[in-house]
């Protein structure tokens, strides 16, 4: 690809820069989360619309997905949209700006899209906050026979390679019987117990897993009042590793762990997935390489010896993506240090001067590694 059609793309970047900035705020001030994103899936597509995008909304059924589409060539591209918050937290994630570049980087090539000989298609996918919405999209037929994918993450640095996780997400609850905490605590079956003895166990088992594995959770309901022996405990749950294989084998060992509390409290144990597991991520080694190139080219920089660059070690949805076409899924810094993603902090510096510059970095470092790749 000639350096003056990436540099057409660049202008492109440049002079949407109020748009996508203003996109990036709208989304960050109105934060929706996994499943509910009505008004982000429609701010999007209708960036995209305004540019000439012929936009399917309600894409394969699901109402907070579309599909956005622009040329006719043989390379098929895919960019995939993000906008969904974290419950409590907000952007705190920035997928606000995950939206912004991907819009910015599809309405940036659309131009070039005969001349570069691209057929450029825009997934808006909700719910990768633990729902999964790019693996529903997938058992409906998204993705197919695309030659790359890509979307850029803002994170505290830049890193380049994605080295997800993979992670299954689960609902767990116990049950057991209410019962007056003083009065009549032996008719009660105590759920919270049982809780906490899969917690303990958890704790145990941590000591015999590898590196590359993490078990974390939260407990959403223990209980209503101090009183009552509670009947009812129930918690979210997430098992990580390096592929699905071994994710398999270790959510076998955390499972017994919470059958644990249930057969020492006599309560019944409920496990019941979120959503489909999130699969590892598979790096296209071309098009890491071109993004990387094109990336330090305007000026950003890989501290590949930075702690804070762990980001790449978050699950995605993208992984089961990855595992079906070419894919990369790189990560664009914020300068938001010391605050790292999923803290408060991290989401008020989602928006203004670094990560703007980021939103439109990103944006141009994925339309020139696309031309990059198409071309050969």
């Amino acid at each position: 690809m000639t350096a003056a059609e990436k540099e057409r793309a660049a202008r492109s970047v440049s002079a949407d820069a109020g748009r996508l900035i203003g996109l990036s705020e709208r989304l960050h001030a109105h934060p929706e989360t996994a499943w509910q994103e009505h008004r982000s899936a429609r701010w999007v597509a209708e960036t995209l619309d305004e540019a000439g995008f012929t936009v399917t909304p309600a894409y394969l059924g699901l109402d907070t997905a579309f599909h956005a589409t622009y040329g006719s060539g043989p390379f098929r591209l895919g960019l995939c949209a993000e906008y969904d918050a974290l419950p409590g937290l907000g952007h705190a994630c920035g997928h606000n700006l995950i939206a912004a570049i991907t819009a910015g980087a599809a309405r940036a090539l659309a131009p070039l899209a005969d001349t570069a000989g691209l057929t450029i298609e825009v997934y808006g996918t909700p719910a990768e906050e633990g729902g999964g919405g790019k693996i529903e999209l997938l058992e409906r037929g998204a993705f197919a026979g695309l030659d790359l994918a890509m979307m850029a993450h803002p994170a505290p640095v830049d890193v380049a390679e994605a080295e997800a996780f993979a992670v299954s997400h689960s609902h767990v609850s116990f049950r057991g019987r209410a019962a007056h905490a003083a009065a009549y605590p032996e008719q009660g079956v105590n759920a919270a117990d049982a809780f906490t003895i899969a917690q303990v166990a958890i704790g145990l088992l941590r000591q015999q897993l590898p590196h590359t594995v993490r078990v974390h959770g939260v407990m959403t309901n223990g209980g209503e009042a101090p009183n009552a022996i509670p009947a009812r405990t129930e918690g979210r749950w997430y098992v990580r590793a390096e592929s699905l294989a071994r994710l398999a084998e270790t959510e076998e060992k955390v499972w017994r762990c919470f059958q644990a509390g249930a057969l020492a409290t006599g309560c019944e144990l409920e496990i019941t997935p979120e959503s489909k597991p999130y699969a590892e991520f598979r790096n296209d080694e071309r098009a890491l390489l071109a993004y990387r190139r094109n990336a330090e080219r305007l000026g950003r920089r890989f501290d590949d010896g930075s702690p804070a660059r762990r980001m790449n070690r978050a699950s995605t949805d993208m992984g089961n993506v990855s595992q079906l076409v070419p894919a990369i899924h790189p990560y664009v810094g914020i300068g938001s240090l010391p605050a790292l993603n999923h803290q408060p902090e991290f989401a008020a510096h989602c928006v203004g001067g670094d990560a703007e510059k980021a939103l439109l970095d990103a944006a141009t470092a994925l339309a020139w590694t696309a031309l990059d790749v198409a071309a050969g």
